[in-house]
């Protein structure tokens, strides 16, 4: 499984990826988590807010701060 936090850095997607990465410590799964900053990079994901979450390439939240409960959800529903 691949996640990537699509966002410039904005104190919104430092919070998005530091929520991910407890999710991701709190399921105890094995997957590379991908901050993408790159706005070129970020457009081929067809998003116009940041932050935003993707799981296997498939964007699942766009311009919102999830907290972990809600990535944990997102993370069973589109991989495990």
């Amino acid at each position: 499984m691949k996640i990537q936090i699509l966002g410039t850095g904005c104190p919104k997607c430092i919070k998005l990826e530091q929520n991910t990465r407890k999710a991701v410590e709190q399921l105890d799964i094995q997957c590379e988590i991908e901050k993408v900053t790159d706005i070129n990079k970020i457009m081929e994901f067809e998003i116009m807010l940041t932050p935003g979450l993707a799981i296997d390439k498939q964007v699942v939240s766009v311009g919102k701060v999830l907290n972990i409960e809600q990535i944990k959800d997102l993370i069973k529903m589109n991989g495990n």
